[in-house]
């Protein structure tokens, strides 16, 4: 029997779902402590197969993607697969509300299936700090070979992982946030984790044939800043934001917020030498700047030391984010429902309006939705509401779809709004704060009508996008401004909603849409795994029967 029957057959005495005949791609993860220096002074990163960023995910859409992680660390471990929707599976998403953490000197596997969600992704670790440390790296997943995307092949596509970082360790940072205090500022930017020198001895993270045109996958993955990222000569033409193919417009920058991705093409036109990849910190006081070469492969000379500039206020970055446009003649899927693409004539159902705030809560630090700042229990919130005990761990709609008059006030709790199955729900996020926020959405995409300065009233709706916003996972809300999203909340299971910036999420700026479907059926979600880790009030409980 082949190595590959075998593990089908395993897979149903696990009572995993097998999904027909798509193909199955296998990873095996060793995570563990090692020395870096990303910024010229050693210290302790987290390393997957002993690489910092991670390994690459390669995958397909429709591909059943296994991930074995060995957590050889001295601290609880979980990964996230950020932006992918996981279908019917939020068991797999990785976060505290829905699953269990992986012990040290132990191991978890991973199975989810990457749908027809085209483009550029990322993982991380959702556990205490721990991607402040590394354990972070690219998920790409390609069209199947039926499927055309609207540009011709690229000679080659690279990874640009972006992000702020810090010179203190994940530990530190943490311990910071549980005495009650900011981690401040960070100390430097990294591109693949690190930034280049500047002084010859530089070598280049990437080489350009003249004439030829590469793809570049940009992700910010850091815990605080936007950073605007160019590349030194060269314009970027956009073809694909988070899984929607997009109008191909042309940037000489673009403005990436924590939690986000774009897909550019990029053509070597220039003269045959070294040039600057440069991501700068937005709307800060401060300006750090991390930079990589690209290398022309006949190239005869030293980059340029005069840097391209980064654009100045956030009205440059609303006005870039307005002329996001979705491809709607592009042969790739539509987002779930099929028909969703015409949103804009969809019934709005429930409004849901959202407001950030940060105060102190007993003495401490706190961020909070609504005035509800979340905290994570021992039990996981999808379990306890899986196993029929939720009344015992969390209660739902403690926050109400309109802000309490009284904002300064937090309450500390798990923080779960239920959402009727298959629901066309708008929610509104308003920062009255002075720092850009970012949020994510697990489990879906959904549609970015608009981002405007001010204050949200129904009237604004005659200024949304109903036609072509880009469909994504992720919003940046500017300062003392709002962002609308419509979405269907069509995708049974337990979803995390929550801010990008790792000091907000950790102190409680997050919440879970618990989004149940009345059959109970593996139409609508799929069963729990018997390998599924199981803690807290549920560890010794019958399991409930499997759904059919």
């Amino acid at each position: 029997m082949g190595r590959g029957v075998m593990f089908m057959l395993m897979l149903c005495i696990l009572g995993v779902a097998v999904m027909g005949e798509d193909p199955y791609i296998f990873y095996t993860w060793n995570v563990t402590y090692g020395t870096i220096s990303p910024l010229g002074v050693p210290q302790q990163g987290i390393l997957i197969n002993g690489q910092f960023p991670g390994p690459e995910i390669n995958s397909t859409s429709n591909n059943n993607v296994v991930v074995n992680v060995f957590n050889n660390l001295d601290e609880p471990l979980q990964f996230t697969w950020h932006g992918v929707q996981q279908r019917k599976n939020s068991w797999q998403d990785g976060v505290a509300g829905t699953s269990c953490h992986i012990l040290p000197g132990t191991n978890y596997t991973y199975h989810f299936q990457v749908k027809d969600q085209i483009g550029s992704y990322f993982y991380y670790p959702t556990t205490a700090l721990h991607r402040a440390a590394g354990g972070f790296g690219g998920l790409r997943i390609f069209s199947r070979l039926l499927i055309p995307v609207p540009y011709p092949d690229p000679e080659d596509e690279y990874w640009v992982i972006i992000g702020d970082w810090y010179a203190k360790s994940h530990k530190t940072l943490k311990s910071l946030l549980d005495s009650g205090r900011s981690i401040g500022r960070p100390n430097g930017v990294l591109i693949n984790g690190k930034t280049a020198k500047g002084d010859g001895s530089d070598q280049p993270l990437y080489t350009m044939k003249p004439g030829k045109t590469y793809k570049y996958r940009i992700c910010n993955v850091g815990l605080k800043d936007s950073l605007n990222f160019r590349i030194q000569g060269h314009p970027m033409k956009l073809v694909e934001t988070e899984g929607s193919h997009v109008v191909q417009n042309t940037y000489d920058s673009l403005d990436v917020h924590v939690g986000q991705c774009y897909t550019v093409l990029v053509t070597a036109d220039k003269d045959p030498k070294d040039y600057y990849l440069v991501a700068s910190t937005r709307f800060t006081k401060y300006s750090l700047t991390g930079k990589g070469i690209i290398r022309y492969t006949n190239g005869v000379g030293p980059a340029s030391p005069e840097l391209p500039p980064a654009p100045v206020g956030w009205a440059w970055s609303l006005n870039q984010f307005r002329s996001f446009r979705w491809n709607l003649t592009a042969s790739a899927a539509r987002p779930n429902p099929q028909g969703s693409y015409h949103y804009g004539q969809i019934n709005i159902t429930r409004t849901i309006k959202l407001v950030n705030t940060v105060s102190k809560a007993q003495g401490k630090l706190r961020y909070a939705i609504n005035g509800v700042s979340h905290v994570d229990g021992e039990t996981p919130l999808k379990l306890a509401e899986y196993f029929g005990v939720a009344d015992k761990v969390f209660k739902y709609n403690i926050i109400s779809d309109e802000p309490p008059a009284d904002l300064n006030t937090i309450t500390l709790a798990p923080n779960v709004v239920n959402a009727t199955f298959r629901t066309f729900i708008e929610i509104i996020f308003e920062n009255p704060g002075k720092t850009v926020q970012s949020y994510n959405l697990d489990g879906y995409s959904f549609f970015l009508v608009a981002v405007e300065p001010g204050k949200w009233t129904p009237e604004k709706r005659k200024n949304y996008n109903l036609l072509d916003t880009v469909s994504r996972h992720t919003v940046q809300v500017f300062p003392k401004s709002w962002a609308a999203i419509m979405l269907t909340f069509d995708n049974a299971g337990m979803w995390n909603l929550r801010s990008e910036h790792a000091e907000n999420r950790y102190l409680g700026q997050q919440l879970y849409i618990s989004v149940l479907s009345p059959e109970r059926s593996l139409r609508d979600e799929y069963n729990i795994l018997d390998s599924q880790l199981l803690c807290g009030i549920v560890k010794d409980l019958p399991r409930p029967r499997p759904y059919v």
